[in-house]
């Protein structure tokens, strides 16, 4: 009897541990099953986009179509674009051709050349450039022969009572004050003086225009002061003598572009 017992619980036993790797191998299959669905799902999603994507439908029909019709417009928009440019760029030619053509005569209104006989003479003399005392009587004076100033100069050229003695010393002469307002006395006078500064600085024109406003004495003062002048380049301290060294320069160069052939022959 005590062996029937045993064989007894060993065949349980037995079964028992059949029956658990029975179920192992089962959880095993639905874990390998449960791997192997969702890489299936996938390939199945790619799939079905895949031919989504390659099969055309009515939207992106509609966009392409809107895409056309904006592409066309916006190359119809730049070819009429370029065409407007190019028709003010030919407006603007024409017209600039225009103020070329009108400039000279409306130039020379604002920049005539009143007593050329003497200014001509006197400047041939005294070896000066006839534009530049041109330019000089044009801001001293335009042109106003019996111009005077609040400092006290005279004439076409605004000569100085105490400076007409002194040139009329240098040229060997006693100066007739009565006729300082005379237009050929005066320009006589003024291009002496000019000549004079434009020798003394080396024929630096600047520096002559300077000391004709403001004296020699002044512009070789800032000539020898490191404040006024680096070596090269004079800052010239009073405004007005500044601004009008300027406004001579800018009349002399208008001078020579609206009379460079009249001037040539001479």
């Amino acid at each position: 009897m005590p062996k029937s017992k045993t064989t007894t619980v060993h065949t349980t036993a037995s079964q028992s541990t059949g029956a658990q790797s029975a179920g192992a191998q089962s959880a095993g299959a639905q874990s390998a099953g449960a791997q192997c669905a969702p890489a299936y799902r996938r390939k199945a999603k790619r799939k079905r986009f895949a031919v989504k994507r390659k099969r055309p439908n009515a939207k992106s029909s509609c966009f392409a179509a809107k895409t056309k019709r904006c592409n066309e417009r916006n190359k119809r928009s730049t070819v009429g674009f370029k065409r407007r440019i190019a028709f003010i760029g030919g407006a603007l030619i024409i017209a600039l051709i225009a103020v070329i053509l009108l400039m000279r005569p409306v130039g020379r209104k604002v920049y005539p050349i009143h007593y050329a006989e003497e200014v001509f003479h006197y400047a041939t003399e005294y070896e000066l450039d006839p534009c530049l005392v041109f330019a000089v009587i044009k801001v001293e004076s335009d042109f106003t022969p019996n111009a005077v100033s609040r400092a006290g100069a005279q004439g076409l050229m605004q000569i100085m009572p105490d400076t007409a003695d002194w040139i009329a010393w240098r040229q060997g002469r006693e100066h007739d004050g009565r006729r300082i307002l005379e237009p050929e006395y005066n320009i006589d006078m003024g291009c002496y003086l000019l000549s004079y500064l434009m020798e003394y600085y080396g024929g630096n024109i600047d520096y002559a225009l300077a000391a004709y406003n403001a004296g020699k004495g002044a512009v070789d003062g800032w000539l020898e002061s490191s404040e006024y002048f680096d070596g090269s380049k004079l800052r010239i301290p009073y405004e007005e003598t500044d601004n009008y060294v300027k406004k001579v320069n800018f009349a002399y160069k208008s001078y020579k572009e609206l009379y460079h052939e009249e001037f040539c022959d001479k």
